[in-house]
């Protein structure tokens, strides 16, 4: 995305030449942000949106005190090396990233430049910090959701699809958290005592989607959960019309699946946490260490029951999850 076509997707002004806009003297900081979505994403936007306006309110203007270098990877394993080597090039004061791929990408590119990561699910085991407490290094952040909600999320599956005898766990094992390691063993725990069969079901394509969901629809009593990750972001609308195509339920970690026609969402709220960085940046750009910083974890979390895909898939949702739920789309 050009960036003065970034800055007016944001709302902010358009035509800020650098040279004009600083005050005399006043040093124009660089930070370059890097999101794990493809271009124009809806989401991403928001999210980075998000970020942008607390952001201004800490006193930092695109285009007159820094300047903001903004590149998206679409979960391209190519464009992330691509793009991270670029960014690292630029030589920006910190970097904003969006999930564990990009992270791990810009890791490879520089272990000095700061790095403000949010919605990585596990960054003590990809060796992005020393613990969450101590980060001990150049990058710090916010942490997605911790490995037990694998089990949350299939316990919101049984719930609204009682029928369920065996689950599905999609995920992409190049871009997921621990290669998809992080979130099975609690979702495994978790059907053990639901007495549900758990299913590994691992995909990296629209094409595998397809073909797994596919195969979850040719049986009765199937469902599945959506693992965490930027590829599923990215790809979630192949995923949500090949769940309602086979008649699958299915729980999501965000919510935008739910409002983009999937059964139920459950996780953290993206916005607040990319809200939460902006204090992060700016005190490393006033001279704070990483270190210094510890990961935080989600304050708020956000859930969407879709009422008219559950009506489509032959599911009554219970009166207590409609209560208990943030939105409910009719």
């Amino acid at each position: 995305m050009n960036r003065r076509k970034f800055i007016t997707l944001l709302g902010g002004t358009a035509a800020w030449p650098l040279a004009a806009r600083a005050q005399q003297g006043e040093r124009v900081r660089r930070i370059g942000v890097f999101w794990g979505l493809r271009e124009n994403d809806p989401e991403g936007i928001r999210w980075l949106s998000g970020f942008i306006r607390p952001f201004q309110e800490l006193g930092w203007t695109d285009g007159r005190n820094v300047r903001m270098d903004v590149r998206w990877s679409d979960s391209n394993t190519e464009r992330e090396r691509m793009f991270a080597k670029e960014l690292v090039n630029l030589q920006p004061d910190v970097i904003l990233a969006h999930g564990t791929p990009v992270t791990a990408a810009l890791q490879r590119e520089t272990r000095t430049i700061p790095i403000v990561f949010g919605a990585v699910a596990d960054p003590v085991g990809a060796g992005f910090v020393a613990s969450l407490s101590r980060p001990s290094g150049n990058i710090t952040g916010f942490l997605f959701a911790e490995a037990e909600m694998g089990g949350k999320w299939l316990e919101l599956l049984k719930e609204i699809a009682p029928g369920v005898k065996q689950a599905a766990m999609i995920f992409n094992p190049d871009t997921a958290p621990g290669r998809g390691s992080y979130y099975l063993p609690s979702f495994e725990a978790a059907a053990l005592s639901l007495k549900v069969e758990p299913v590994a079901l691992p995909v990296r394509s629209e094409a595998e989607i397809e073909t797994a969901i596919n195969s979850l629809g040719r049986e009765s009593g199937t469902g599945f959960v959506a693992m965490p990750d930027s590829f599923m972001i990215s790809h979630r609308e192949p995923i949500i019309l090949s769940a309602a195509r086979n008649n699958v339920p299915a729980v999501y970690f965000h919510a935008t699946f739910a409002r983009d026609g999937g059964l139920l969402s459950y996780g953290p709220d993206y916005v607040d946490m990319f809200r939460r960085a902006a204090p992060y940046v700016d005190r490393i750009l006033r001279g704070t260490r990483p270190e210094e910083l510890p990961v935080q974890v989600p304050t708020k979390f956000e859930s969407v029951v879709n009422l008219k895909t559950a009506k489509a898939l032959g599911l009554h949702v219970p009166l207590r999850l409609e209560q208990l739920v943030d939105e409910v789309i009719e």
